[in-house]
């Protein structure tokens, strides 16, 4: 993985083999980011998305290997959706966990100057933004 950075924006690419949620973690680290907005496209072979069954209040994951096209990658520093395509134009998303990149993830990382934390709601069952 290499990026630069760009004022309060980060571009970084990561690379073959790499996982894309482990090299954002990296990023964040490095760089003391708090809160930020992410963005990306790329190619991935083996990826693991949860969906959030409102009723049982859990995540349930969903593992995918082959060959896929990133055709939406967002979220925050702390939460990121993946929506990837097959080559039959089928798509598959959710809260993304891991992603392992095969060819390479382009990334734009939008540095917010703040924080934001998160708490836990019984209701719900999720960590919600605490505004």
């Amino acid at each position: 993985m290499k990026y630069k950075k760009f004022e309060n924006t980060i571009i970084a690419r990561i690379d073959k083999g790499e996982d894309i949620v482990e090299q954002v973690k990296n990023i964040a680290l490095k760089e003391n980011i708090k809160l930020a907005s992410i963005q990306a496209l790329g190619a991935i072979n083996d990826f693991t998305v949860g969906v959030f069954k409102t009723k049982e209040k859990k995540y349930y994951a969903n593992e995918f290997k082959g060959d896929y096209e990133i055709v939406s990658l967002t979220g925050t520093i702390n939460t990121m959706n993946l929506s990837a395509g097959n080559d039959q134009g089928e798509v598959f998303g959710g809260h993304l966990n891991k992603a392992i990149v095969s060819a390479t993830c382009e990334m734009v990382i939008q540095v917010i100057n703040g924080q934001v934390d998160r708490y836990f709601d019984e209701e719900i069952g999720l960590n919600l933004l605490k505004l």
